[in-house]
């Protein structure tokens, strides 16, 4: 039996790329229309910039940003607070027998382009690239 990408630790398989890609849409979407029935989280511009799904599709996880980097630590503690309906949401658009459970964590792709950004800046760095 062959194995696929996510069991040889090569990679996510196109499977979990596919059904992260239309969760990370719906989700988008959900919290952008402020669906949710939780004024304090929908007074908030969140960013979904990616979501992961484990090899067996139980697991979702969504990496967020507030809008301006403002109120990172409530962002988490909201859409912990209302995953159990944003689930269900989800679920109701998505074509799948089972909805995986959602975990949320913060999106550092900008922050670590940001001091990557500095680093490559840096005189010295940038003359080893010269060299």
């Amino acid at each position: 039996m062959a194995k696929n990408k996510s069991q040889t630790g090569t990679g996510p398989s196109q499977r979990q790329l596919r059904v992260g890609e239309l969760i990370r849409r719906i989700l988008s979407e959900i919290l952008m229309r402020g669906e949710v029935h939780d004024t304090d989280l929908n007074r908030m511009s969140i960013t979904v910039g990616e979501v992961q799904v484990t090899g067996d599709l139980g697991i979702a996880t969504a990496y967020v940003l507030p809008l301006g980097g403002q109120g990172k630590d409530d962002v988490l503690k909201l859409l912990a607070r209302n995953k159990g309906e944003l689930r269900h949401m989800i679920g109701k658009q998505l074509d799948l027998r089972f909805t995986p459970d959602l975990r949320f964590r913060l999106d550092e792709t900008f922050d670590r382009m940001d001091d990557t950004r500095r680093m490559l800046e840096q005189d010295a760095v940038r003359r080893d690239l010269e060299d």
